[in-house]
């Protein structure tokens, strides 16, 4: 990689310059303050899943062109350029390594749907390569690389998007403004409901990894470990090495949301329980779980529930949130759907539903040079993603845990605090100074 600016932006006075963590690449900062008609070149990395969501959001916006699809298994990279150029009736560059996308100077945004073990690194290296940032939930595989992806993102003025996508969705902003403004009068509780239909995954034990997958690149950050197809291409999610649980999955909708509405950060306290009780499969991470979040300054506490296969749902949802205040509830189903019970007698208050473009808003922003703009900003990536992993932690070491949530730090707790970053693995490695 070169230090030269971007050819494309001639008006591009200066560049600033500096070292990419291990691979020796260079900080370029474009600025990007092109006009509202330039077209805005973007590249996915991560095509297998919700990738191929990302493809079809960036490829329908006006001035905006999806050039370039990364995803380390040579198979599903194929498979989805020949989908992209039948459906677009153009062809798209291929690359299987991140690190050439974020070579390649024409192209102005990365929008990443990789592995979470990949989410923070992935995003760290495109702000100093001058990109802009979409990236999925969660923002973090550890709470560590989610404060290092706001500091690059700060450092390296980048527009850096959390891909959830809730909360461009209009419903579910007039839903807070309700709690805001005293609807449900004092606010002092929100649970958050993930029930998905999670099946016995068996154990295949390990095997020699295709030649078509990269497989050094696919474990990138992460302990390296012998290839299994326990883990490739979803059940990773599973395993503590990759993957979160569901609270770190499908969750982070609902503990951003959470967090959200209630106007709270980390927590102080944090017990969670759980376990295995359904399938004697290879999952490492709790089928069911159920955290606890308490703020005793503010006098507020969230509660997460974590189901696997049969349950009940609660008012109607399976996947969503319900805040509490002392004079009614708000229920919020899914992504755009809420409603408002108030009194005693739970009398039907407002109610809304209507959905948003998450994608147009980080494009808006980025057209902008405007972070004020995102509505899912960096800092909730890590705020939303982290209170996700202290729940984990809880549970890993089966107590209750006190945290300091300015310092980010568990408060006299040597083997909590040793689970807040991991070992990375060279040349993957998320740098302490960004």
């Amino acid at each position: 990689m070169n230090n030269q600016p971007n050819s494309r932006r001639t008006f591009l006075k200066t560049a600033a310059t500096g070292s990419l963590a291990v691979l020796g690449m260079p900080t370029i900062i474009p600025a990007h303050a092109f006009g509202a008609n330039d077209r805005i070149r973007v590249a996915v990395i991560g095509v297998n899943g919700r990738g191929t969501d990302h493809i079809a959001g960036f490829s329908k916006l006006t001035n905006v062109e999806v050039v370039t699809l990364c995803d380390v298994d040579k198979v599903i990279l194929a498979k989805r350029a020949d989908e992209f150029e039948k459906k677009y009736n153009r062809k798209v560059q291929m690359e299987q390594d991140l690190r050439k996308v974020y070579d390649d100077k024409n192209i102005d945004a990365v929008s990443i749907a990789t592995p979470n073990h990949w989410h923070s690194l992935a995003a760290i290296w495109a702000c100093q390569a001058g990109k802009d940032v979409y990236v999925e939930k969660p923002g973090s595989h550890n709470l560590y690389e989610g404060r290092k992806m706001v500091e690059a993102a700060k450092k390296y003025n980048r527009i850096v998007q959390h891909g959830v996508q809730l909360r461009s969705s209009t419903a579910i902003q007039e839903a807070i403004k309700h709690l805001r403004d005293g609807l449900i009068g004092k606010v002092y509780m929100a649970r958050g409901l993930v029930y998905k239909w999670r099946p016995d995954i068996g154990n295949q034990g390990n095997s020699t990894a295709p030649d078509t997958l990269n497989w050094d690149l696919w474990q990138g950050p992460a302990e390296a470990r012998e290839f299994s197809k326990n883990y490739v291409h979803y059940n990773w999610h599973w395993f503590w090495n990759y993957g979160n649980g569901d609270i770190g999955n499908q969750g982070i909708h609902e503990t951003d949301l959470c967090m959200w509405g209630l106007d709270v950060g980390l927590p102080e306290e944090i017990s969670s329980a759980g376990g295995k009780f359904l399938w004697n499969d290879c999952k490492e991470t709790p089928e069911t779980l159920t955290s606890v979040y308490k703020y005793p300054k503010e006098g507020k506490v969230i509660q997460f529930e974590v189901r696997p296969w049969m349950t009940n749902k609660e008012d109607g949802v399976e996947i969503g949130n319900i805040f509490y205040g002392d004079k009614g509830y708000m229920v919020i189903n899914g992504y755009n759907d809420y409603k408002t019970f108030l009194g005693r007698e739970r009398e039907p208050g407002p109610s809304g539903k209507a959905g948003g473009d998450h994608y147009l808003n980080f494009i808006e922003a980025v057209r902008a040079r405007d972070k004020s703009r995102l509505n899912g900003p960096v800092e909730t990536a890590h705020l939303s993603s982290g209170i996700a992993h202290l729940g984990n932690i809880a549970y890993r070491l089966g107590r209750t845990l006190k945290f300091d949530p300015k310092k980010e730090v568990f408060i006299s707790d040597a083997e909590a605090n040793a689970m807040l970053s991991r070992k990375y693995r060279a040349p993957y490695t998320v740098p302490q100074q960004v």
